[in-house]
């Protein structure tokens, strides 16, 4: 759950962690998906190296929407030292192709909530703008306003990413 301009947004996150077991299923989350996070290990060049067949991927399966919000994220920056794709790589090819762009480190939390705020901030700006008709995307509810409000956050695990 998010706030932007006043008003909670839920946002539903599925991490397909980009294993070709999982390759199959993720193809039917990217047909409703308004927003897509699409991260690399800055540490393993290969994992950079398949963000071009990702993001093909991607924007073939989602309904010919071109109004996915993209962002790529180059994961693990508390790893400078061990850095095989630089920031301006990553900055270089998002800028290409039209993405959003940020690093991130999952162990640290930087920048994490950020992506996901910055995200959905984009996806809520083509809704107030129009690009988005709530109507006909199966990727967006609206009417939710209160419905979650009493909830706590989740504890967040601590045994992600180690390295």
């Amino acid at each position: 759950m998010v706030t932007i301009d006043k008003k909670k947004i839920r946002l539903q996150i599925w991490d397909t962690a980009g294993q070709e077991a999982f390759r199959s299923i993720t193809k039917s989350y990217y047909r409703s998906a308004v927003a897509a996070l699409l991260v690399y290990d800055i540490t393993r060049r290969e994992t950079f190296n398949h963000v071009a067949s990702w993001l093909e991927e991607m924007r073939e399966q989602a309904d010919g929407n071109n109004k996915i919000t993209i962002m790529l994220v180059g994961n693990k920056s508390d790893l400078g030292q061990r850095r095989a794709v630089s920031t301006e790589e990553g900055e270089q090819f998002a800028k290409e192709n039209g993405l959003a762009f940020m690093e991130t480190s999952a162990r640290t939390r930087h920048n994490v909530e950020e992506a996901f705020l910055q995200s959905s901030s984009m996806v809520y700006e083509k809704i107030q703008e129009g690009a988005i008709d709530l109507s006909k995307s199966s990727g967006v509810t609206p009417g939710l306003d209160d419905e979650f409000s009493g909830l706590e956050p989740l504890p967040r695990a601590s045994v992600c990413c180690s390295s």
